[in-house]
């Protein structure tokens, strides 16, 4: 559905630029909650933790359904995954030894 006004290429690029930064915000936010739940509250945020990595996850699934990945992106995308298992794996491993 169309709004009453067709809308310019600004602005269509304004919203995308709320969008990615309301997501960022959300997720950081997320994700400070889930250190906290953890670290402060001695809780299994695993709830939380599951909602940052499935809207990740939908936002990838998005952007290889519209063919819409580079190669530079994929590099960057499994090189970040991969940092966040090892870091992940070095913080579950500390804190049972």
């Amino acid at each position: 559905m169309q709004g009453l006004l067709p809308r310019d290429e600004r602005e269509l690029r304004v919203d995308q630029a709320a969008d990615r930064l309301s997501y960022l915000v959300l997720s950081f936010g997320l994700l400070g909650l889930v250190a906290w739940r953890s670290l402060v509250n001695d809780e299994a945020p695993w709830d939380l933790l599951a909602l940052v990595v499935v809207a990740g996850a939908a936002g990838t699934a998005y952007r290889l359904a519209q063919r819409a990945v580079s190669g530079r992106w994929l590099l960057v995308a499994l090189t970040t995954t991969g940092i966040a298992l090892v870091v992940g794996a070095a913080i579950v491993l500390s804190l049972r030894g």
